[in-house]
């Protein structure tokens, strides 16, 4: 289908005001995804912060915990005709002004004439990059909140498997199709070999987050990832996913996700050690994440608080640091890389300290 995308010129102070906002939300948004971006310079820096600003709207839509289905799914296909449509974006405010959910993530939509804005003044090629993947993504959102019309609630591994593809899945493809375009050390057969992978970085990231924020997507969010098969072969259900009685079972529960998250952390740690050494501003960008997810994975091993009302796991500030010093250091080295990453797997990474 050929799409007519409106011309529109608009004034270069209402561009630098558009990406003063995209720079200043995203730290409010996520604090890892800012930590990263920095390392990626020009147009390339510019895209990924557009990509992730836009598919975090999509996702606050979806997370929105009073709006009906057919909420969502309409104001999920207006979000898409903002791609084409300036005067639709400039109107999309209007129309997410009762969204519902984290403060700043709402103020993200609520601003969306302003990322759409800053999405224009990429080149064409990067556009449908974006377009492409950010498209796919609200697919296959649409699909899971038309089923889950009172929540997410995942019911088999195979389910949890397809929403994780969309939701996590994309970004990888996304970047990966990003990395090619604007780093001239991507060629062709290295972007096949990352292909093989992209998806398993994106997802292994989303499980460890849901595995950490458990307690927190079903108190705040009204959404339960865990399957309902695995909770129910142990004796629970989502109905006593934070029952003190039921902590055991439900602990047991989550092994498959678990086994799933250390699967995919260890492909997508192939994928980091994939990209081309020169291509240093992407490793740079990938590592902190990767790093991240392996330490809290391995809390997540070895507590149950994030299945219990209130809780989660979050690695220590201390730790944080370290990895933010010593993984950058070690980007040229695979070796030096799978080094560390064997040491943060097995215990916190503590520079200076002993552990």
């Amino acid at each position: 289908m050929v799409q007519m995308t409106e011309i529109i010129l608009e004034p270069p102070v209402y561009q630098q005001n558009a990406e003063r906002f995209c720079h200043e939300i995203l730290p409010e948004v996520s604090r890892t995804f800012a930590l990263s971006i920095r390392f990626l310079p020009g147009t390339l820096g510019r895209a990924v912060l557009v990509s992730y600003l836009l598919m975090r709207m999509a996702d606050t839509i979806e997370d929105d915990p009073v709006a009906s289905v057919e909420t969502k799914t309409a104001l999920l296909d207006k979000f898409m005709d903002c791609f084409d449509s300036p005067s639709m974006a400039t109107s999309y405010p209007r129309l997410v002004r009762n969204l519902e959910g984290e403060p700043a993530h709402v103020r993200l939509v609520q601003n969306a004439d302003l990322v759409f804005t800053f999405y224009r003044s990429l080149p064409s090629p990067t556009r449908r990059h974006v377009f492409h993947w950010v498209n796919e993504m609200v697919q296959g959102m649409k699909k899971f909140v038309t089923v889950h019309q009172h929540g997410i609630r995942i019911q088999t591994l195979a389910e949890y498997k397809e929403y994780c593809y969309y939701v996590a899945g994309t970004v990888g493809y996304l970047l990966t199709d990003l990395w090619q375009e604007h780093s001239p050390y991507v060629n062709s057969d290295r972007y096949q070999i990352l292909l093989q992978r992209c998806a398993d970085f994106g997802e292994a990231l989303q499980t460890v987050n849901i595995l950490k924020d458990i307690a927190w997507d079903a108190e705040h969010e009204n959404s339960i990832y865990i399957p309902q098969q695995a909770l129910v072969e142990q004796g629970s259900s989502h109905q006593t996913l934070l029952s003190s009685q039921h902590l055991q079972q439900n602990h047991a529960a989550i092994k498959d996700l678990v086994q799933l998250a250390w699967e995919d952390l260890d492909q997508a740690q192939e994928y980091l050690l994939s990209l081309p050494r020169l291509a240093i501003p992407i490793r740079m960008f990938c590592v902190l994440p990767l790093l991240f997810a392996y330490a809290t994975l391995r809390d997540v091993t070895q507590t149950t608080s994030m299945l219990q009302a209130g809780g989660n796991v979050k690695i220590s500030r201390a730790e944080v640091k370290s990895l933010m010093l010593l993984g950058p250091l070690s980007i040229l080295s695979n070796r030096g890389l799978r080094w560390l990453i064997a040491q943060v797997r097995q215990k916190p990474f503590v520079i200076g300290l002993k552990s």
